[in-house]
């Protein structure tokens, strides 16, 4: 039987996968829903989930979001994680208008919030902290005091480059979060990123939910989440989780919450790091070793209900890996990418859990952050979970838009991640190898020539009909021409057998070889997606001329807004130096001079959106390198 939740109504002040999966909590418990939304998003699956809908001019406008809810007659207000979610004046806001906010107050929040007034707190409650300022020797970090997911972050290793990192780091944070203050202290070379779960209420009851280990990272932004965290000693694990319930109870903190710590695997030792003062995106992993809705503890806690644990924290119940899918290209510099998703595959519902918001035929932009959903398996324990993610993955397809679902298929199949002998900085160092386009161009190839068959007067229709004889073979011509040979079950000579083929789902066996793809093939190209990995197949142009890009020329490796022009024409660079830098989905990029020279040429203008692959700057090599 289900318990209500004595709250009327919610409103959740977010978008995306996490307002999603806010409102199916609320669906459960028959809890009256209101969704916001910009002109942009009118037609959201968070806007379809809700039980009504408000316009709002943007989702960090604090003074719309607040209205939002005083017009819906909103009792409570849930922000997620991202957005207005650790912006105390926007809890402030929220007390003043008599509105229930389902987290902290904005007096712990303000405190907590902010990484340099948390750290003070920390040491204050007897929690171990990371050396800051003069203690802190090269490399070292700089990060942003205010919010965090990697943004205003930079590692320096020497002096000469801390004030250009600092500069950088502030310009990010104060885009991100309206405040460009920023710390620095000790970069821990070898370190795993470990956090504890509490659990706060307004009864003084605080508890924690077990830890989740978050070293699978790039560029500061987790990539993979795990829980419980593995190879901990048990003195370890008693540490961390001690000190967050210590330091929860010290600030009287309500709501759930997320205490950071890194450790040192050189010295064993584990300084705090942060508290987020919000659900996190990894929350999945904790609820599914625990049994519990984290959403519906939040929502309980805010109408003034105990924490129904109790003060003993339940399971943990064998082992939970989520994976975050982004759209960017990880064989580019993890680039954020943007298009229209054409076709989504997400894994069965019955075996793994998926929380996102993205479907078939949407568009994907560059106005928000690019992660587009989450993957979580669970298992007995964690080569059992590590497999079924793999499986997971294996079956997961997103074709028109470039995403990291095959490099996550990689990773998660590594032998690195498989021993647990990653740390924060692995992703960052690691060569990943690019799949092989071998076997998805066989299966492109066999695809088009299906349905030539079908259809003479499909696309990739060629004059293969002989009288009295079997078809000749097709020439299907994708990034290169491919002979296939239907009647002889080959392609450019590799044996191909069809098991199946139905709503754009092929299987085939290749050279003895069972493969499972999808594949949507339409005039001028075709997308295939194999174990998680997209591959485009386009016909050169045969009739394009010699207008290559030179190699002077930078381009915009992503489309995105113009934030800063260093250069003007006639202006002499060195090799490396920065011409001027642009954003896209709130992460920042330098554009620099490929070698010594003149800039000839600026077409970038601060504040223009630009297009994936617009000439930006041209470099005139000097003559001594020319």
């Amino acid at each position: 039987m289900i318990q209500p939740i004595a709250l009327e109504s919610v409103l959740v002040a977010n978008r995306g996968e996490i307002a999603v999966r806010i409102l199916k909590t609320c669906a459960r418990f028959g809890v009256r829903s209101i969704a916001i939304y910009t002109a942009a998003d009118a037609g959201a699956m968070h806007v379809r989930m809700a039980s009504e809908a408000v316009e709002v001019s943007s989702y960090l406008d604090i003074d719309a979001v607040v209205g939002a809810a005083l017009t819906s007659g909103a009792a409570s207000v849930h922000p997620g994680y991202g957005f207005l979610s650790e912006r105390a004046a926007f809890a402030k806001a929220l007390e003043d208008a008599d509105v229930l906010l389902v987290g902290p107050s904005s007096t712990v929040m303000e405190q907590m919030g902010r990484k340099d007034a948390a750290r003070q707190i920390a040491v204050a409650a007897g929690v171990p902290v990371v050396p800051t300022g003069e203690d802190a020797p090269f490399p070292v970090l700089v990060k942003a005091a205010s919010g965090g997911g990697g943004k205003g972050m930079r590692i320096v290793r020497a002096e000469g480059d801390l004030a250009e990192a600092t500069a950088a780091a502030k310009r990010e944070a104060l885009s991100s979060f309206g405040d460009d203050t920023v710390l620095i202290e000790k970069y821990v070379e070898h370190g795993r990123h470990i956090e504890v779960q509490v659990l706060g209420d307004t009864h003084g009851n605080v508890v924690h939910l077990h830890e989740r280990d978050c070293s699978t990272q790039r560029r500061h932004q987790k990539v993979i989440e795990e829980a419980p965290a593995p190879t901990l000693t048990d003195e370890q694990r008693e540490s961390v989780t001690s000190a967050a319930v210590a330091l929860a109870r010290h600030v009287g903190y309500v709501s759930a919450g997320t205490v950071e710590f890194l450790l040192d695997t050189d010295t064993g030792e584990a300084y705090f790091l942060e508290m987020n003062t919000r659900l996190q995106v990894e929350h999945p992993v904790t609820e599914t070793i625990t049994g519990l809705d984290l959403v519906e503890e939040q929502l309980r806690i805010a109408a003034g209900e105990p924490l129904r644990v109790g003060d003993r924290t339940p399971g943990p119940y064998g082992h939970a890996i989520e994976v975050r899918v982004y759209a960017e290209d990880p064989y580019a510099d993890f680039l954020p990418q943007a298009g229209t998703a054409s076709l989504v595959r997400w894994p069965d519902h019955g075996i793994i859990r998926t929380d996102h918001a993205l479907e078939s035929g949407q568009v994907v932009g560059t106005s928000f952050d690019p992660m587009l959903g989450k993957i979580i398996a669970h298992g007995r324990d964690r080569e059992d979970c590590r497999q079924l993610l793999v499986q997971a993955l294996d079956r997961t397809a997103i074709l028109g838009l470039t995403t990291n679902v095959g490099f996550l298929r990689q990773l998660v199949a590594s032998d690195e991640f498989r021993d647990a002998t990653i740390d924060t900085a692995w992703l960052d160092t690691a060569v990943v190898p690019e799949p092989s386009a071998d076997v998805p161009r066989i299966v492109a190839a066999w695809t088009s020539a299906m349905l030539t068959a079908m259809d003479g007067s499909h696309v990739f229709a060629a004059d293969g009909f002989r009288l009295g004889a079997p078809p000749a073979p097709t020439v299907v011509e994708l990034d290169r021409e491919v002979v296939v040979d239907r009647h002889a079950g080959t392609v450019d000579g590799t044996p191909v057998r069809q098991l199946a083929a139905a709503d754009h789902k092929v299987r085939l066996v290749i050279d003895g070889a069972t493969v499972d793809a999808v594949v949507n093939a339409q005039p001028g190209f075709v997308d295939v997606a194999l174990h998680g990995q997209r591959f485009l197949f386009t016909a050169p142009d045969r009739l394009a001329g010699a207008a290559a890009v030179g190699d002077g020329t930078l381009t915009a490796p992503m489309p995105g807004t113009v934030l800063e022009v260093r250069v003007a024409e006639g202006d002499a660079v060195a090799e490396g130096d920065v011409l001027g830098t642009m954003e896209a989905m709130k992460m920042e990029l330098s554009l620099k001079a490929p070698f010594a020279g003149t800039v000839v040429t600026v077409d970038a203008v601060v504040g223009a959106q630009v297009p994936l692959g617009s000439s930006l700057f041209v470099v005139e090599p000097a003559e001594d390198d020319a």
